[in-house]
Formats: structure tokens, sequence, C-alpha cells
């Protein structure tokens, strides 16, 4: 007997005109510290808010019609709608300060930030722990200061773990996978096509698509090993932060330290100085110097 072929349709509602800039919201990091922002989402609909655990691309996608048309005809949620979206616009737009334009020159200076993890928000789990906020809030800073700046890493399927303690005391991890559409971010194209580097592993290349999360002012770039170019083995390399064996773990390492030095050299981006948070990223040094004698 023939297994019946399933199809899967998703209706997502429109967002009105009157509130369309909740979706350059929901794209940008930069809710994950503003209070204002996330406020919005919570006033339209806070049951659902709760549900979707704070994620505002999420919540854009499961909100009814009624409510979205509801909040763009509420005069009260416009006025607060246009006020938050006033303030981002003219952050968005803000040049550096003098503190930072007596440092540095923005047009020739760079800084490359590397790290396995990244903690900028609940809705984005690609961290674990205290390394993870460090990065997202030495990010954070940079955005609020207008530091010629980018960030690397890596995407993680399923990140951090939920963690639950059964009748005796154990505890029990369980993780959840994270579609690309439900979060903040959006894949890197050359020609129409996605952006893809690879990184010589032993007898193989190991592939990455590579993906941009917008954080205020700068950019956030992410390997993702989820390819079909890659053999299962591999495409398991971006499953778990902090996962596997040892082998596992230093492949992770090759690829970001690797990888993420070839996206930058790449798209043309060229930094005068280059961080590494902890050792995770070590190999971009191995990289940078393969690429210098080249």
């Amino acid at each position: 007997m023939r297994k019946a072929t399933q199809f899967w349709l998703e209706a997502r509602p429109r967002v009105p005109e009157a509130i369309a800039g909740l979706e350059a919201l929901a794209n940008d990091l930069f809710y994950s510290w503003d209070h204002g922002v996330r406020s919005l989402y919570a006033r339209i609909d806070l049951r659902l808010w709760q549900k979707v655990e704070h994620n505002p691309k999420l919540f854009l996608r499961r909100v009814s019609q009624d409510r979205l048309d509801e909040a763009a005809e509420n005069p009260a949620f416009l006025t607060e709608y246009r006020r938050i979206l006033s303030n981002y616009d003219a952050y968005v737009a803000s040049e550096p300060g003098s503190e930072v334009l007596q440092a540095l020159n923005p047009e020739t200076s760079l800084v490359a930030y590397f790290c396995a993890e990244f903690g900028f928000h609940e809705s984005f789990p690609i961290y674990s722990g205290g390394l993870g906020i460090l990065a997202g809030d030495h990010c954070k800073a940079a955005s609020d200061l207008s530091l010629p700046f980018v960030a690397v890493g890596l995407l993680y399927q399923q990140g951090y773990f939920i963690q639950s303690i059964d009748a005796q005391g154990h505890q029990i991890a369980t993780y959840k996978c994270h579609s690309s559409d439900e979060l903040p971010i959006s894949p890197v194209e050359r020609d129409g096509k996605p952006f893809m580097i690879s990184v010589p592993f032993p007898e193989r290349e190991v592939h990455a698509r590579v993906w941009q999360a917008k954080v205020g002012h700068i950019r956030l770039y992410l390997l993702d090993a989820n390819t079909p170019e890659n053999s299962e083995e591999d495409r398991a390399l971006t499953l778990q932060l902090y996962g596997g064996d040892a082998t596992t773990r230093i492949s992770q390492e090759m690829l970001l330290g690797i990888g993420g030095t070839r996206v930058l050299s790449e798209l043309g981006i060229r930094p005068t100085a280059w961080h590494i948070n902890e050792g995770h990223a070590a190999f971009q040094i191995l990289e940078r110097c393969r690429q210098t004698m080249a």
C-alpha cells in the first residue's frame, strides 16, 4: 500500500499597513534590549506573547488577523507604536559619538568579534551561559556606541536545553529544534543564491550556509552546517551548542575559526582588529596566517 503524501499549509496573518513596522522591529535584535519594542507585541496579545516565549517573529506568524486589525485601529496603541518606531528610526540613524571618533576612524577601522555563543534573548537560543551573555552584551554595547563592529558565530539548530528533574532527582535535558523562519535572521545571498563557504577537514570539505542577524548598528554572521552538501555527520556539527564528543567540539571550532574568517574575506570585509572570545575560535589565527602567506 502506497504511503499517502502529506502537505502542510500555514496561513499567516497580514500585518496592516498602519503597523507594518512591527515586522522590521521583529527582525532586529534591538528588541532584545529595548523593553518598549517588546511591549508592543505583548499589548496586542499577552497570552500568545507568553506562549511563543517572547519571540516577535514567531508572534507575527501566530497572532490572529483580528488582533492585528484591532491594534491597527486602536488610537492608544497607534500612539505608542509611532513613538517607539520613531525612537527606533532615530537610533538606527544615529552616528558614532565624539568618544568613538577620538579613538578610531569608522571608515578605516573594524573590529571582528568571534565567539561560540551569543546570548541576546531567550527567543534566540544560540547560547548556554555566561560566555554567551557576555558576547551578547558586547554586541549590544557596540551597537549603542555605533562602533565599526562585526560578529561571527555558529547557528545551532537546538541551542541550549530545557532542564527538568524526574522523581529520582535526575536531570532530564530536552532539546527543541528551531526553524530559521522563527528566528531574527536572514540568508546571505550572492547572485540570488545562498552564500556558502567550505572548510577543509581531513579527507573532505565541510560546507556551511551563511546567515546574518541585524543587531541594531552591527551585523552578526552565523555559519550553518545543516545543508544537503554535507554528510549527516557533518550536518550535525551545528546541531547543539557544545554537543558531542571531543571530535565534534574541535570540528565546531574549526568551522567557526576557519569558516568565519573565510566568510569575512569572501564578503570583502577587512577587519583591523580581531577578537577571539575564549579559545573556541582559535583556528581563526591559523586561517589568517594561511591567507597572509598565500
